[in-house]
């Protein structure tokens, strides 16, 4: 098929793909055949580009593989080449749509990503540790001064509760007691600022 602006382009009745093992037909048209598949291009092929050419969104190439595979399967049903007007219309476009999303779901099966080149691993990103750093720390300036020096000695000094309390001066049951309770009141600062629930 040639339209205007064409010129030079494949005709979608150029060769055809292998018939099924289990087709009607031989490869070879018969001469009948052959005159009632042009009359049917020649009646219905400018329709058919058409409507094939806006289903597939504008893809000249895939369209006029569309076309020339809806053709080969009314050369393969005698039925169909005999049809006159709209009802060889009728299954033509049909036939035609059922490819189209045929292929456009088998396109959403397929993988699109390509494996060509592999995604360098990524670096540890460093933007998480810091954040919390900084909610931390705040939590920690809203703690009382006794709460966060224990806390600042037992979990940042990594200090035993002996070490902690030879530091800051006061027993280790006073040290113990007051990280049970820091660990406590920095929960409920935490839950506050709404990072923990």
């Amino acid at each position: 098929m040639v339209r205007d602006g064409d010129r030079g382009r494949a005709d979608p009745l150029g060769p055809r793909a292998e018939p099924d093992e289990d087709a009607d037909r031989s490869t070879d048209p018969e001469p009948d055949d052959a005159a009632l598949l042009r009359a049917l291009h020649d009646e219905h092929a400018a329709a058919l580009w058409s409507f094939v050419l806006h289903l597939t969104g504008g893809d000249r190439a895939r369209a006029e593989d569309v076309v020339q595979e809806t053709l080969f399967r009314a050369w393969r049903r005698p039925a169909v080449l005999a049809q006159q007007g709209s009802s060889a219309r009728g299954w033509l476009f049909t036939v035609a749509r059922n490819i189209v999303v045929d292929g456009w779901r088998a396109d959403r099966r397929r993988p699109t990503a390509s494996t060509e080149s592999v995604p360098e691993p990524m670096e540890p990103d460093s933007t998480d540790r810091a954040l919390q750093a900084m909610v931390v720390a705040e939590a920690m300036r809203r703690l009382s001064h006794d709460h966060g020096a224990v806390l600042l000695e037992c979990y940042y000094r990594g200090c035993t509760a002996a070490q902690a309390a030879v530091r800051l001066g006061v027993p280790v049951g006073t040290v113990k007691s007051r990280l049970h309770y820091a660990l406590h009141a920095l929960r409920l600062v935490l839950e506050e600022m709404g990072v923990v629930t």
